[in-house]
């Protein structure tokens, strides 16, 4: 009988969990090298199909991008007991359609083949030793330069996704991981599990379906009715949120997080459901101190956050907008 082959990851330490899966600090056993490992069990119809959303998304970049997270590979846990790891890519799916077939029968709420056991997605990443970016900026004191550069680098994230027809749909500072670097922290956009991978133009690719995280949904997804502007949205509230460390404790986990609200009473209502409910509704930017927040962000914020779809800027419009910004600082003429 063969020797039984080492496992080619070792778990080393559960470092988050969330309602579809658990991530992982992992170690390639044969050289030591540090990944993250998001698990996923797809035993029921919504776990699946959010682990085949996040796994198109991250495969159809065919280039890379250093602030979208980087998935190493893809492995399918199947069978009685531990079960084992196949690798799962998208030649592996057309040539033996055996996943396809293991997720159609979650789908139609069939049982799965006699013996084969409980079935998870392991998704392999780079790993990220800054945490995420809501723990990561409420543990440091406000910092402009350190905004500007997480608005340059989510802003060229967004670009890179909707220029390769991915819409994120859930935007938050939970779903932005850091990993520490020489030049400073380098943000990388992750969780896809609620991403749609689009034919064509994502501006003109209407989605229907209400998804996302309340305080950070643009007031078109409420009704049902939204295109990939619904990220730009997300992100101006992010940045908002940021440069004047706006926070709000969640209900279940009491955790601290960053999130723009408006108050009416003892109710919290998200900036879009307060757009929605009132078109009038004028939006006080900045909200606390008018010096946190320079004249042309404040500008470019109100524009992310238009009521109207179309009135809001694209991601590539986006992109440069954030590169124009001097942030209070003086440009310095070429070749001076």
């Amino acid at each position: 009988m063969a020797a039984e082959q080492p496992p080619k990851y070792r778990l080393v330490r559960e470092v988050g969990r969330g309602s579809y899966g658990v991530v992982y600090e992992a170690a390639v056993s044969e050289t030591g090298l540090r990944v993250a490992v998001k698990r996923m069990r797809c035993s029921v119809p919504e776990t699946v199909e959010l682990a085949l959303q996040e796994f198109w998304a991250l495969r159809s970049v065919q280039s890379r991008h250093r602030n979208v997270i980087r998935l190493e590979e893809c492995l399918l846990q199947s069978g009685p007991g531990a079960g084992t790891l196949q690798p799962v890519s998208r030649r592996h799916h057309r040539e033996t359609g055996g996943h396809l077939q293991l997720v159609e029968t979650c789908l139609k709420g069939r049982r799965a083949p006699a013996g084969a056991g409980s079935c998870f997605l392991w998704f392999v990443m780079e790993y990220c030793d800054g945490g995420n970016l809501n723990d990561y900026l409420l543990s440091r004191a406000p910092d402009c330069r350190l905004h500007r550069s997480c608005m340059q680098q989510l802003g060229s994230a967004l670009a890179f996704l909707h220029r390769h027809h991915i819409v994120h749909r859930d935007l938050k500072p939970d779903n932005v991981l850091v990993s520490q670097g020489p030049a400073g922290p380098e943000l990388k956009v992750a969780d896809f599990g609620l991403s749609k991978v689009c034919q064509g133009n994502v501006n003109q690719h209407r989605f229907s379906s209400a998804c996302g995280s309340d305080f950070y949904m643009a007031p078109e997804v409420y009704e049902g009715r939204y295109t990939a502007k619904a990220d730009i949205f997300s992100l101006g509230i992010l940045f908002w949120a940021m440069i004047e460390m706006i926070t709000f404790r969640d209900a279940d986990s009491q955790k601290e997080l960053l999130g723009v609200y408006i108050c009416q009473g003892k109710n919290l209502l998200s900036v879009g459901e307060a757009l929605l409910e009132n078109p009038n509704f004028e939006l006080q930017i900045p909200l606390k101190n008018k010096k946190s927040m320079p004249s042309e962000v404040c500008s470019l914020i109100i524009d992310m956050l238009a009521l109207n779809s179309k009135e809001r800027l694209d991601a590539s419009q986006l992109e440069i907008r954030i590169e124009q910004l001097s942030y209070g600082e003086k440009r310095q003429r070429s070749g001076a």
